[in-house]
This record gives C-alpha cells, structure tokens and sequence, in this order.
C-alpha cells in the first residue's frame, strides 16, 4: 500500500522539431503536463496528456488545474494508504477528467511498480521484447512537401506512414503519397473534421489499398461511422470515439468500427487500456495503440502496453527525435522499424530533472490537509 505525500503538477515548453499541422490547428511547441508524486515507499511519474485547448477533446490545461486540485487529488489523498488499481474506483464519483486521472494512476502505478521491482510490461503481461511502431505525418503546405517528408521517414525505416487529412487535402495528397509508396502500410486520421455528408467524397479514397480510415466524424457520431462502414470498402477505425470500454463495446455492436485506437489516456488510464485490449481480443477486434506527442514518460508505457498480443498494427510511438531535439527521458531510438520495450522497474525510465526544472512554466505542489 502507498500513502501518497505529494503531488508535483508541472507545465512544461517543449519545442517540436517539426511543426504538426492538424484540423485543430498548428504545434511548434507543445505545453506537456506532469505528474510527480511521493509516497512512502518512493516517488513516480506520469503524464496527462491534457493539451492547452479543448480542441481535441473537452479537457484543457486550465481546466485541469482546478480539477486536480479540487477534486481528483484531495479524494486520493483523503482515501488513507492505497495501489494504484484503486484509483479509479476512488476517482469514480468525479465524473469525466478521464486524462487527469490517467496522469495521477499513471504515477501512482510507477511508484508501486518501482517498489515491487517489477517492469509495467511484466505486470499487464506483455511480451513482445520491441513493437512495430508507424509516425503520423501533419498536413503540409503543399502536396509536394509531404511527398518529401513522408520519404524522409520511409528511408528512416518507418513501415507505417499516417497521414492526417481534413476538407480541401484528402485525395490528391493521399494519391501521391501512395504512388510514390506504393508497398509502404499506409492510413489516414480526420480528427472528425467531415461529416456523413462527405462519404461519397472519401470513398475516392477506396483505390489506395489504405490499413485503415480513422475518425471521420465527430466523437460522438457512432451512427455516421456505421453507415460509413456499409459505404466504403477501407476499414474504419475510432479514435476520439472511444473514450471508455463502454464505448467500445456501443460502437463494436453498431458496427461502426472494424478496427480501435487505444490512447491509454482518453480512456481513463493504463489500466482501462488493459481492459479494452482485453475485450477488443476476445472478439478478434485488431487494436493499436494511439500517441498524444507524449514525452518519453507517456512513450516508455505506450511501448509497454502495445507489446500485448492484441496490438496487431503498428502504433503511433515514433522515435524521440520525430517530436523532440532533448526529451525529458533518455530517447528512444527506431531499429528496423521497432522501438525496443523498457524493461526496468515502474515505466523503465529515468526523468531528467535538471531538464523538467529547465523548462518548467508553471509547478504546483499539493499536500495533504
């Protein structure tokens, strides 16, 4: 059992080697918020995944804040001596927050971990010693651009591209890419920037012989995705839509899905990821595993998770250097298309805190009453 003593939340700058152009919108630096807690049998890290704008989902940082402090951290502390598979039952009566109370489990669940000696990957029983991993390509300014970028990450061993596509730069973008790449795993993520409306436009889509059409409408059009599914011949896959193994089971008895994005975070943690994995593999249901931008904190559990058997598709878990010149962990290098799984205690990596202290904006402390 671990009596937390302190949670440290920090916001911290850190700049994008590349700008990352969305339907939300452009990143050249990227607010990454921590978690740090001490307890009585040591201290760990999470990360929340929360961004500054509620643009991809309704969680933002400001928001956050209160909520942490308010809410979610007094429950944690007021509970008496815990583990982390605990956290979401005490979280439950908080309704929504799911990426806050990611970061908080996430860092509770390393502590523990650190203190049994034991590695995530061997505690949710995965196996895979290094997984396939792919890199989401932004929107470029010109079509030209992104034939060039996409080849950089093709020569750097990368044999999954996905390519993010919104209203006026779809088709032709996604043509060229293929024609230039014409063996390489390729799919495309809308970040729910179309409508029902538009699935006669994105059946042109079809001829590309794409691994799969992600999130075409908005999060909560679990309808649209299954007329989507009767329309076109791609597979189509949910990302924002899945915020909860409920949603998953709604939208798999819908059929509106044949494939699902799992981001540990938007589904309430590590251990609710554990559980959707689970459920998608019992019915055969392929599953890969989402990125956030994550720091190598969030990208060291990432690679733990998707080495369970039920991730079959390369995940969004580029190598340190497609997002960060300096990570706040040591980096993690792509060999052959695979990022090697960390086998140490807790998530397996060692947080520079000279280097969080450097970039640090904005830091809190909490403590018990």
């Amino acid at each position: 059992m671990l009596t937390p003593q302190l949670f440290e939340l920090r916001k911290l700058k850190m700049p994008l080697v590349r700008p990352f152009r969305t339907s939300f919108g452009t990143e050249t630096v990227r607010d990454v918020m921590v978690v740090r807690v001490v307890t009585d049998h040591g201290e760990g890290w999470g990360e929340s995944a929360i961004e500054s704008d509620p643009l991809y989902l309704s969680e933002f940082h400001d928001a956050a804040d209160h909520v942490f402090s308010d809410h979610l951290i007094p429950r944690l502390f007021a509970s008496g001596p815990l583990r982390a598979e605990d956290v979401a039952g005490i979280l439950e009566p908080v309704k929504g927050h799911r990426m806050a109370k990611s970061a908080l489990e996430m860092a509770l669940l390393d502590v523990q971990l650190r203190a049994e000696r034991r590695s995530f990957q061997q505690y949710i029983g995965g196996t895979r010693t290094a997984v396939l991993v792919g890199v989401s390509v932004g929107i470029t300014d010109t079509i030209d651009e992104l034939v060039d970028v996409v080849a950089g990450y093709v020569a750097d061993g990368y044999q999954r591209i996905k390519l993010k596509i919104e209203p006026g730069f779809d088709i032709e973008p996604v043509r060229r890419v293929r024609e230039a790449n014409p063996d390489v795993m390729l799919q495309v993520d809308a970040n729910t920037a179309y409508s029902v409306a538009d699935i006669d436009h994105l059946a042109q889509l079809d001829p590309f012989d794409l691994l799969l059409i992600e999130q075409l409408f908005g999060e909560d059009d679990f309808l649209g995705h299954a007329e989507l599914v009767k329309r076109i011949s791609t597979p189509v896959c949910l990302d924002e839509a899945i915020r909860s193994l409920d949603h998953t089971k709604t939208a798999l008895a819908l059929n509106a899905a044949h494939i699902i994005n799992i981001k540990p975070a938007r589904v309430g943690g590590y251990l609710a990821a554990v559980k959707v994995h689970d459920f998608c593999a019992g019915l055969g249901v392929p599953v890969w595993c989402g990125g956030m931008l994550e720091s190598g904190i969030g990208r060291a559990a990432n690679l733990a998770l998707a080495s369970l058997s039920g991730f079959t598709l390369p995940g969004d878990i580029s190598a340190t250097k497609r997002y960060w010149s300096r990570d706040i962990t040591e980096p993690f290098e792509l060999v052959d298309g695979r990022i090697g799984v960390p086998t140490g205690p807790g998530f397996g990596v060692t947080v520079d805190t000279a280097f969080v202290e450097e970039i640090t904006f904005e830091r809190r402390e909490l403590r018990p009453a």
